[in-house]
């Protein structure tokens, strides 16, 4: 028989080898979009619900671009290798052809210097979407990007590439969809606790598309909640306060959140009869996260809308 010390080596042996075999399995290409053949994977990330910046005009800087888009869904980005033999030219040549053959319709593509608007500090920056390296003569080959929509009754789809000689290719997919609903219960007794304790309570089940302030129907359940809060005590008024995450322009967020403000106030006015003298919107936009932007979660707990006691 053997020891119990070699059956635990056994094991462990196991353990590893499962461990192993499963971190060598290939990450597969997306089922929209496949690779350039003989490209391989060099990175691979994927949440079922984030928010993506599709730049559609000029970078300025990181993140800024002099056109662009929030869109949230489901985002999947790959990193691919460039095979040594292809030119930035083909391969973004190859992506276009097969996303207009599947449907797509191009947003936007630029090519080297043309990416780049004249503010644009030195000649490449690390973006979202990818790197960006826009001065022609300083990059080993023009730098290409392309942005692509799908538009289809399940939710469009989004696509942004960019092909870096120097660096390989960035594919994102953005598949448009609502937030998952019930991950956060949002109740008017769970409300009143929260204002009576600290004189606020953070809001996460008001939804809107992303870049937007049309209110989602997925938010009457939240606001009817809202309603009940302000009917149990009438003496309550309420700062209306909108927050965003970290993407993007600080003064187009903080347009964006009050404008979110806004579209909650009137949505409780118009449709719940609540008073306006007892309702102010605000809007701060990333200037008071509740956790850090670095991450996938925490850029969605900063986005909210927080009831503030007057």
């Amino acid at each position: 028989m053997l020891s119990r010390h070699k059956l635990l080596l056994i094991a462990t042996s196991l353990i590893l080898y499962a461990t192993l075999v499963t971190a060598q399995q290939p990450v597969k290409d997306h089922p929209l979009v496949s690779r350039f053949p003989g490209s391989t994977v060099l990175e691979y990330k994927t949440a079922e619900f984030d928010e993506f910046l599709l730049p559609l005009g000029k970078i300025i800087d990181a993140s800024k671009f002099t056109k662009s888009e929030k869109i949230d869904g489901k985002v999947t980005k790959f990193k691919y290798s460039i095979p040594e033999n292809a030119s930035t030219l083909v391969i973004a040549k190859s992506y276009q052809d097969a996303l207009q053959n599947s449907g797509f319709q191009v947003l936007f593509q630029c090519s080297g210097d043309e990416c780049a608007d004249k503010s644009a500090p030195g000649n490449s920056r690390d973006t979202d979407s990818g790197r960006w390296c826009y001065v022609s003569y300083l990059c080993d080959q023009p730098m290409r990007y392309l942005a692509a929509k799908l538009s289809r009754a399940s939710g469009d789809a989004y696509v942004a590439l960019v092909v870096n000689k120097g660096f390989g290719t960035w594919l994102t997919i953005v598949e448009v969809k609502p937030m998952e609903g019930g991950l956060v219960k949002v109740n008017a007794a769970a409300l009143a606790s929260d204002i009576a304790k600290t004189g606020h309570a953070s809001v996460y089940g008001i939804y809107f598309d992303s870049g937007k302030a049309v209110l989602k129907p997925e938010s009457d359940a939240t606001l009817a909640e809202i309603s009940k809060l302000l009917a149990s005590n009438v003496q309550l008024k309420l700062h209306v306060v909108g927050h965003t995450d970290n993407v993007g322009t600080l003064a187009s967020n903080i347009a964006l959140s009050k404008q979110r403000a806004d579209a909650v106030v009137a949505a409780l006015a118009t449709q719940y009869h609540v008073a306006q003298t007892r309702l102010q919107a605000a809007g701060v936009g990333p200037l008071a996260p509740v956790t850090t932007n670095k991450t996938e979660d925490g850029r969605a707990k900063n986005r909210r809308v927080e009831l503030v006691e007057e």
